[in-house]
């Protein structure tokens, strides 16, 4: 299954969203990807086993079962996952693209790649609709702990990435 959403950061016709700019959303972006508890609650562990110029190998840990991936950072513009096929699971990948329509509006662009395909059939087919739900509920959590974060400053540091 393929998909991808927008998720709006600032819009100037909304007065109701405190603005963020493009480098809290890359720091809050590389947070997730450094930190992935702050981000995913049912994450147990997480660690960062190899570090090179631009990305990093991961091995996260849910109860008994481990993945390991790695992430591709292009500064100020893209975070990168990729996750090779391992034990039951096939390779997958998400990008979470920032993107600037105007000077005033930012966006992150979240793309899934789950790679299984298209499901034609009812059953498989609802099951990647739930699974759509649950990535976009994850993504504007995502954001909201963004903009939690960049309300009490911890977003303005400088990231070693």
């Amino acid at each position: 299954m393929k998909f991808e959403h927008l998720v709006e950061i600032n819009d100037p016709m909304n007065p109701l969203i405190d603005t963020l700019t493009r480098e809290q959303v890359w720091h809050g972006l590389v947070l997730r990807a450094e930190d992935p508890k702050m981000f995913i609650p049912h994450l147990d562990a997480s660690e960062i086993v190899e570090r090179e110029a631009g990305a990093f190998r991961r091995r996260l840990t849910f109860g008994e079962l481990v993945i390991e991936d790695q992430v591709f950072l292009t500064p100020l513009q893209e975070v990168r996952y990729e996750v090779p096929a391992q034990g039951e699971i096939a390779a997958s990948s998400l990008r979470m693209i920032i993107e600037a329509p105007t000077n005033a509006m930012l966006l992150v662009r979240f793309c899934y790649d789950d790679g299984t395909g298209e499901h034609a059939d009812p059953a498989n087919a609802m099951y990647d609709e739930f699974k759509k739900s649950a990535y976009e509920e994850a993504d504007l959590d995502t954001v909201r702990i963004l903009r939690k974060l960049a309300s009490e400053g911890k977003l303005n540091t400088t990231l070693l990435n």
